[in-house]
C-alpha cells in the first residue's frame, strides 16, 4: 500500500516474487513525493565521505538516531543514487559531473537534484514507470486500504475501497507493506496533501503494532506565509543552500547569532526561531534577491507557486512560516522493515527504524525510501509463501472518521500543542479535552493525536524537533 518512493522502490526489488501494487492516485501522481524540491543526499564529491553524512545526520537528529541504521543509509547512498540513474533519472549536472547543492545542517554540497527543484516529481515520474514495464508488478486501480484482517494473530487479509467507485474488494494476503506516508495533515499549518494524514499509521495501531517516537514531528521552517485552504506551498532549503537569508521586517538577519552554521542550521532550530517572530507578532522573509542564475533552471517549482501568488521572489522577498512536514517517528520496524505483526511492514515515512533520530536531516528522506525500500523488497523476495492459517480470523479497521468540523478542531489542537514550542500545561489540557469530546476522541484521528500527546509529555526533556518550553535545563 502506498506508491510513493518507499513504495515504489520497494515493489521494483521485491523481483521476481509477484507484487500487487496499490496506491491512492493514478500511476506517477499524488502522495508528498511528488512534491519533494529537495534531492538525494550522497557523500558524492571528492573531499565528502559517508562518515561526514552520518555525523551530519547524527547531529541534526541529536544523537537519538540508530547508528547500524545510519550506517547502512550513507553506505548505500552512492549506490541508491547509481540505481536511480538506471531507472532513468537524468540528475542534474556541472562540468564537475553531478551538481551538488547543501541545504540545513549539511557540512558540505552532498545533494543531488533532477530537475532543480523539481527532485521528486522526476524520481517519481521514473520510478512509476519502471514499476509499470515491471512483469512481477500488478498495478492496480487507485484505492483506499480500508481495513486488514487478521488471523492468529498474523495478516491474512485487506479490505480495499476503490477511490472512484467506493466499491469495496476482499483480498487474501500474507505480506502487506505499508508504504503510505506520514501525518502533517493532521495539523493546520503542513505542506503534506490531505492524504498524508496517518492513516496507514491508525491501520497499523488498530492491528496492536508498536509505535516508535511519535513524539518527533518535523517542521519545515520555510512554509509559504499565504491564506489557503490546504497544504502551504513549501520553498526549498536549496534557496538557503544557494545564498538566500531569513531576515524579519526590518531586513535583519535572524539567524547569525543563534546558531554556528546561521540559516543553513538544523531544521529544528531554524523552525522555532521562525515560530518565535510570529508568535511575537512579526513575520520573517525569505530574502533571495541577491541570488543570480538561471532561476527557471535551478528553482522552477519556486517561481512557479510564488508566481501564483503575485510574488516575485528574484524580486521581491518571500513571506515564510513553519509547517509540519515530516513525522520522524511511526510504526516500529527493524532494519528490515518488520513490525511487531507477523505479516505486515513498513517502509518510508510511515515507518520509524530510528534512522532520523530526533530530527530528519535535509534530503535524507527520499534517500530513505529508496535504500530501506530496496533492503525490504530484498528480503520479501526471498520470504517463503505461507499457507492460509486455518485459525479463526477477524477484521481490523481505523474506527470512526472525523468530520470536517471535527477535524478541523483536532488539526488546531494539534498545531497549537505539538507545534514547533511546546508546553507541558498545555498538552496536559489537550488531553483533557480530548478526553471529554465524544466527537473527537473516538475518531481515529482523534486516538492518534492522543498517542502523540501521550509520547510529548512523557518526553519531559527537550530533544530535537521535541522542544518544551517548560524544559528548566
Amino acid at each position: 500500500m502506498g506508491a510513493g518512493v518507499a513504495g515504489l522502490a520497494t515493489a521494483l526489488a521485491a523481483a521476481p516474487r509477484p507484487v500487487l501494487l496499490v496506491g491512492g492516485s493514478p500511476p506517477g501522481s499524488g502522495g508528498c513525493t511528488a512534491l519533494a524540491q529537495g534531492g538525494i543526499a550522497a557523500a558524492m564529491a571528492f573531499d565528502d565521505s559517508a562518515a561526514a553524512h552520518a555525523r551530519d545526520t547524527m547531529t541534526a537528529g541529536a544523537n537519538h538516531n540508530d547508528y547500524e541504521a545510519v550506517q547502512y543509509l550513507v553506505g548505500n547512498a552512492g549506490l541508491a543514487v547509481r540505481w536511480l540513474q538506471a531507472q532513468g533519472i537524468d540528475f542534474d549536472r556541472d562540468a564537475d559531473g553531478l551538481q551538488l547543492g547543501r541545504e540545513g545542517g549539511h557540512g558540505c554540497p552532498r545533494i543531488v537534484h533532477a530537475g532543480g527543484d523539481a527532485s521528486g516529481h522526476a524520481l517519481l515520474t521514473a520510478l512509476a514507470q519502471a514499476a509499470q514495464q515491471a512483469r512481477h508488478i500488478t498495478w492496480r486501480a487507485p484505492a483506499w486500504l480500508d481495513a486488514i484482517q487478521l488471523r492468529d494473530g498474523r495478516i491474512s487479509g485487506v479490505a480495499l475501497a476503490d477511490t472512484a467507485t467506493r466499491m469495496p474488494q476482499e483480498l487474501a494476503c500474507a505480506e502487506l507493506v505499508l508504504a503510505t506516508g506520514g501525518c502533517g495533515a493532521l495539523f493546520a499549518a503542513t505542506t503534506n496533501p490531505a492524504t498524508a494524514d496517518g492513516n496507514g499509521l491508525a491501520l497499523a495501531l488498530a492491528c496492536g503494532a508498536r509505535l516508535r517516537d511519535s513524539e518527533f514531528v518535523q517542521f519545515h521552517p520555510t512554509a509559504l506565509d499565504v491564506e489557503q485552504d490546504g497544504a502551504l506551498p513549501l520553498i526549498t532549503e536549496a534557496l538557503r543552500g544557494a545564498g538566500a537569508r531569513l531576515v524579519d521586517d526590518e531586513g535583519r538577519a535572524v539567524m547569525d547569532t543563534l546558531h554556528p552554521m546561521g540559516d543553513l542550521a538544523p531544521r529544528d532550530h531554524v523552525a522555532r526561531r521562525v515560530w518565535e517572530y510570529r508568535q511575537a507578532g512579526g513575520r520573517v522573509w525569505l530574502d533571495a534577491t541577491s541570488l543570480r542564475g538561471d532561476w527557471e533552471q535551478r528553482f522552477p517549482t519556486v517561481v512557479a507557486l510564488c508566481g501564483q501568488h503575485g510574488i516575485d521572489p528574484r524580486q521581491q522577498r518571500i513571506p515564510v512560516t513553519p509547517a509540519a512536514h515530516f513525522h520522524m517517528g511511526g510504526i516500529a520496524v527493524d532494519l528490515d522493515g518488520y513490525t511487531s505483526v507477523p505479516g505486515l511492514y513498513a517502509v518510508g515515512e510511515v515507518a520509524c527504524n530510528g534512522v532520523h533520530g530526533a530530527n530528519r536531516l535535509a534530503s535524507n528522506s527520499l534517500l530513505e525510501g529508496v535504500v530501506f525500500g530496496r533492503r525490504l523488497g530484498h528480503r520479501l523476495a526471498d520470504i517463503r509463501l505461507h499457507a492460509p492459517s486455518s485459525g479463526q480470523h477477524h477484521w481490523v479497521d481505523r474506527g470512526r472518521t472525523a468530520d470536517a468540523q471535527a477535524l478541523g478542531i483536532l488539526q488546531q489542537l494539534a498545531w497549537s500543542t505539538l507545534g514547533p514550542v511546546r508546553h507541558g500545561s498545555r498538552m496536559i489540557e489537550a488531553e483533557r479535552y480530548l478526553a471529554t469530546d465524544d466527537r473527537l476522541h473516538e475518531t481515529w484521528q482523534g486516538k492518534l493525536i492522543a498517542r502523540f500527546l501521550l509520547a510529548a509529555l512523557q518526553r519531559q526533556k527537550s530533544l530535537g524537533a521535541h522542544f518544551r518550553a517548560d524544559d528548566w535545563k
